[in-house]
């Protein structure tokens, strides 16, 4: 097969999509990555082969200009996917007004400048399946217009699709759809008509277990999670036994990779010295993952403490007995793939949607990062170090994701699949 992968110019979700890129190539099967231009050394990085297409666009830059809409996407998951775990919002007037909002000042945004290129690569190059990242609204036009089969592939919750299926029972007659008349604008323009499959895919790979994800849909595979940060060195002191409990301390890849100027993370990160000083006061050795401007600002480190700017995330938590993180997709399913307890802080959109799952399951605990005391975060700790049944159920998690199959085992899922679907 020709197998056709596209995403926004954004790492966390490309870290996701790379493995199961990897598993096609494995298998025998020609594999491109469509991305916007200044994209493309990541892709290449990963050692697959990119197709820059269109032109840079950085969403996050064009939001700056309007502080108020991205302190709203920070509170949470925006509108109208906010109805997706939070039921009562999945009203008529939520789901319409936050579509028509959603596809003017975000979906338009980051794909209007990837479609024509994509559609002219797609058309050019014939691929069999593209597998598009759930906003990557461009791939799924870019299949309709060459005749592929094409898939979602979900790197967090399925707040997309499952926000669509509310959508789809509440609109009946009505004519207004800005997700549909969005899409199947740009359909018509190279021949083909709208249908559903353009919001949510042919089918939809899940890589977040059971016990995290939403109610999956009828057409959803699952896939097992493997972690991939990006080139990585294990340093040496990594390899030697901790004299204590070692516990990882990380905010995620994304603030990590941050420059000095960026601002999005001051106020998640806020004031270090004291949450560090507080919970190094537990008899255990604290590894944490913090930038070189965060720690120029610390009066003090812990001697129980060691800093360091990166570190790759599993062989680090191999060496530990729980986690303080973010709640990021990749950390969260990084940390339970290692059957780790873990403490989440959650900050952002999906965040504490995820935590809240993770601490229904028992595997960790959630709190909240804007109310959490430095002393409420370190009993909540000390409660995952002391009580047995955190590490039984980080370990039940762990053992539900290793039960997925793997990247290579689902390769050949997926070409039974687009023989189906070609077939019809």
């Amino acid at each position: 097969m020709r197998v056709l992968f596209t995403t926004r110019p954004e790492k966390t979700p490309f870290l996701t999509m790379a493995p199961l890129a990897w598993a096609l190539v494995a298998g025998g099967h020609e594999v491109r990555f469509a991305c916007q231009p200044r994209f493309a050394g990541v892709i290449t990085q990963a050692g697959l082969t990119a197709v820059p297409v269109g032109s840079d666009r950085d969403l996050f830059q064009l939001l700056e200009a309007d502080p108020e809409s991205l302190e709203e996407g920070r509170s949470g998951v925006p509108e109208p996917y906010d109805a997706a775990v939070e039921r009562a919002k999945a009203t008529w007037d939520h789901l319409v007004n936050g579509y028509d909002v959603a596809v003017t000042w975000w979906h338009k945004l980051e794909n209007l400048p990837m479609i024509a290129d994509l559609v002219a690569f797609a058309r050019a190059w014939r691929p069999d399946l593209v597998i598009w990242e759930p906003t990557t609204y461009a791939g799924a036009i870019a299949a309709k217009a060459s005749g592929a089969v094409h898939a979602r592939l979900l790197h967090s919750l399925d707040v997309f699709g499952v926000t669509r299926e509310l959508f789809l029972r509440l609109k009946g007659d009505r004519p207004e759809d800005p997700l549909a008349d969005w899409l199947g604008s740009y359909a018509a323009r190279y021949g083909a008509d709208y249908t559903e499959d353009l919001a949510t895919g042919h089918f939809t790979i899940d890589q977040l277990p059971g016990s995290l994800a939403l109610r999956p849909g009828p057409s959803h595979l699952r896939m097992r999670y493997v972690p991939y940060g990006g080139p990585a060195v294990v340093p040496d002191w990594l390899t030697r036994p901790p004299d204590r409990p070692r516990v990882a301390l990380t905010p995620g890849l994304v603030y990590h990779e941050s420059d000095e100027e960026d601002e999005r993370f001051d106020d998640y990160v806020g004031e270090l010295q004291g949450l560090l000083d507080t919970i190094s006061a537990l008899d255990i050795e604290i590894v944490a993952t913090l930038a070189d401007k965060e720690r120029r600002k610390l009066a003090r480190v812990p001697p129980n403490l060691r800093i360091v700017p990166y570190v790759p995330l599993q062989p680090l938590l191999s060496t530990c007995v729980a986690a303080v993180h973010h709640a990021g997709p990749g950390t969260l399913a990084t940390v339970s793939l290692m059957g780790v307890p873990q403490l989440a802080l959650p900050w952002e959109v999906d965040e504490p949607a995820l935590a809240e799952r993770l601490a229904r399951h028992g595997a960790g605990l959630a709190l909240d990062s804007g109310e959490a005391t430095d002393e409420l975060v370190r009993d909540s700790l000390a409660r995952l170090l002391d009580e047995p049944s955190f590490r039984e159920r980080a370990a039940d998690l762990r053992e539900e994701m290793l039960e997925l199959p793997s990247p290579n085992q689902l390769v050949r899922r997926l070409e039974e699949l687009v023989g189906e679907h070609r077939v019809r």
